[in-house]
């Protein structure tokens, strides 16, 4: 990649993984078109990346409507002239058991998860094709490798979006200068817990050592000039994957009895769809707030345990093979 700055579109830019790496990117230089549903939430981010020497501008987009997707990509062209890195990083969930869950609700979670990334590859590749370049980074998550009892529209959606992944690096294997990159990170503290749909009865919160936005911001902006096709973020994921290869389907069964036990202990909460159908009335930045120094300490001990399970977990595998 050349020495000029980086010229950088991402959707989901208005909270979140999208915000932080928005920033991150404008703490580089980077000159960025930043797209979302909501536009109180686009201008807080837009004036952060400013007041940090970035370049933003910012347009409201529903990334579920390909045709706005499409205008908004050939105005980001316009805007910067060439388009060095895509992020697609638009993402809702809904909790509760899938039948207790409108089926609507789990429609939406498809098409934003799902279809918008689609919508945005389909506009961008041929920006990339005419430029003979470009990197597009799909935000999947862990969720990708190993399904997730009471989210199992998010898990489709990020199955999906993995399998998706892997066609579009085939179509693209002969351009060289064109990449396609997926980012696994773990659980994040963001504002996403606090707009996802409910169905669980309780209130939602997140596991000790959930990551920093920042954190997977970090490897995005690395993505600009060293691309790879899978980058994991979180210590414990490898581990998951190395379990879910010995163990197949062990992890969601643990997983599904730990919400169980969770669901009937934590706080109550009513049901809603979140910001589903909507977008968040006012800004919500890129942090969740829920992150503590003990919860770090406890995490370093759960990701060696992890870790030990998974190595047991094929070690066990090699035996059953050898025998």
């Amino acid at each position: 990649m050349s020495s000029h700055a980086t010229r950088v579109v991402i959707t989901g830019a208005s909270s979140g993984i999208g915000a932080a790496t928005a920033i991150a990117f404008a703490r580089t230089g980077a000159r960025l078109v930043l797209g979302a549903r909501g536009e109180a939430g686009l201008q807080d981010i837009a004036r952060r990346c400013r007041e940090v020497g970035g370049i933003a501008d910012i347009q409201v987009v529903d990334t579920t409507d390909a045709a706005a997707v499409a205008s908004f990509a050939a105005s980001a062209r316009d805007l910067l002239g060439e388009i060095d890195l895509w992020f697609s990083c638009v993402g809702v969930g809904v909790v509760g058991r899938y039948h207790e869950v409108p089926i609507a609700d789990h429609a939406r979670v498809i098409d934003t998860n799902l279809l918008s990334h689609m919508n945005d590859a389909h506009a961008v590749l041929p920006i990339f094709l005419a430029q003979d370049r470009g990197t597009w980074v799909n935000m999947i998550s862990v969720g990708g490798f190993f399904a997730t009892p009471y989210a199992a529209a998010y898990a489709a959606s990020k199955f999906g979006l993995r399998g998706f992944s892997e066609a579009l690096r085939g179509e693209v294997s002969k351009r060289p200068h064109i990449h396609v990159c997926d980012v696994y990170p773990t659980f994040v503290d963001t504002p996403g817990i606090d707009h996802a749909g409910n169905y669980t009865g309780a209130k939602l919160s997140l596991p000790p050592g959930s990551l920093a936005p920042e954190t997977v911001a970090k490897a995005v902006v690395r993505l600009a000039r060293h691309p790879r096709n899978t980058t994991v973020v979180g210590a414990p994921a490898i581990a998951l994957k190395v379990g879910q290869f010995a163990a197949p389907n062990l992890g969601a069964a643990m997983m599904n009895g730990f919400m169980d036990i969770w669901s009937d202990r934590a706080e109550p909460g009513e049901d809603t769809p979140g910001t589903l159908f909507a977008a968040p009335g006012t800004a919500s930045g890129p942090d969740g707030g829920r992150r503590h120094p003990e919860h770090r300490r406890k995490a370093t001990v759960a990701a060696g345990a992890i870790t030990a399970a998974g190595i047991a977990g094929i070690g066990a595998w090699w035996w059953r093979q050898r025998r």
